[in-house]
């Protein structure tokens, strides 16, 4: 069996949550079919950034085609997946292209895969004033009917997403596969040191509106009435000095190629997260880790844990400043053997692949 992978771009040294997500996804099928069966095909072109090029991505998102892709590239695709017997389409952004496939009789299957219900996720990210705004969320919104439409298969991260496509696109995600983490804290030992004082806080995100916003509002409204050490630690970050004062006691590091070290020594890992879609991939990682993790309800959503054994659970000022007290208060095992637990059980790569083995095995 041979498969044609689509994926928005060449991984890079720093991945993003979102191609995190991809690359686990290309690896659970290099696994099962040997990665010579595994072909990938990138549809964003790193090297093509000139002003026409942009233009041209303009012009063809008013024809429902993403950022990359064009006409041409989608016909391209269509010869290719000729050869292939299953075309994965890892982000239903590029859902114009199972309508292209099955127009041109493809003979093969079709499954796409949901990183979020994508109408939702660009209307958190885009500003409410950008003039594009429409445009972008008007294409986002008519590729997940196409994959809706056309798929053998879709899969959706969690319930929430299954529900919301559900209601919009009138179809039941085939399969759930959630956010899933090679485990790369394999140890002989794990850390025995208690939480420290100041309790050592650490917040991972790239720069993205959600992560932007909610960790401006943890700075602003919780961290003077909490004796705490704050990292803020992820891609594009240090963008985050110009719209705010980094306190004293805080410090920003901006893309680092390893966040190992930085989820070694911290208390606690905290997930101020508001919005979204999907699954927050930064809560997967913390599991494996096992972190401490304080979040909001949409920082935990579609991960099947008790909040209280893994850190808690908080959605208000108030809220946070409660449970980050009890560390305080209480120390507890810096390392949180419940929340490692959760990884290996429900999140590590092995939990899940027999979900990928179903499903090219439909």
């Amino acid at each position: 069996m041979k498969i044609l992978f689509i994926r928005y771009k060449k991984p890079g040294k720093i991945l993003e949550g979102g191609e995190q997500v991809s690359q686990k996804n290309y690896d659970a099928f290099a696994r099962l079919l040997g990665q010579e069966n595994v072909t990938p095909y990138y549809i964003h072109d790193e090297n093509s950034k000139s002003i026409f090029h942009y233009i041209v991505a303009v012009f063809y998102f008013f024809f429902n085609y993403f950022f990359g892709l064009t006409k041409k590239r989608a016909g391209e695709i269509v010869k290719l997946a000729s050869g292939y017997d299953i075309v994965f389409i890892d982000r239903s952004v590029f859902g114009i292209l199972t309508k292209h496939l099955k127009e041109n009789n493809y003979k093969g299957k079709i499954i796409t895969f949901f990183h979020n219900v994508e109408k939702i996720y660009f209307a958190d990210k885009i500003s409410m004033l950008a003039p594009w705004r429409f445009l972008i969320l008007h294409c986002a919104d008519k590729n997940d009917e196409y994959a809706c439409r056309y798929s053998d298969k879709i899969i959706a991260l969690n319930e929430r997403d299954a529900g919301e496509i559900e209601k919009r696109y009138h179809r039941i995600p085939d399969l759930l596969i959630p956010v899933s983490f090679k485990d790369v804290y394999k140890q002989d030992a794990y850390p025995h040191e208690k939480t420290s004082v100041p309790l050592k806080c650490l917040f991972i995100g790239s720069y993205f509106p959600a992560n932007s916003e909610g960790i401006k509002w943890f700075i602003q409204e919780v961290f003077p009435f909490v004796d705490v050490h704050l990292q803020i630690v992820g891609k594009g970050m240090n963008l985050l000095k110009k719209d705010l004062n980094i306190p004293q006691n805080a410090e920003l590091i901006a893309d680092v190629p390893d966040l190992k070290p930085y989820f070694e020594t911290a208390d606690v890992v905290i997930l101020p997260i508001f919005k979204g879609s999907g699954m927050k991939v930064k809560t997967c990682e913390a599991l494996m880790y096992g972190k401490n993790i304080i979040g909001t309800t949409e920082a935990f959503e579609g991960y099947e844990v008790d909040y209280d054994l893994v850190g808690g659970r908080c959605n208000t000022k108030n809220d946070f400043i409660e449970k980050i007290q009890q560390f305080i208060s209480f120390p507890r095992p810096r390392f949180n053997a419940y929340s490692r637990k959760m990884f290996l059980e429900k999140y590590s790569e092995q939990s899940v692949e027999i979900k990928f083995r179903n499903l090219i095995e439909f």
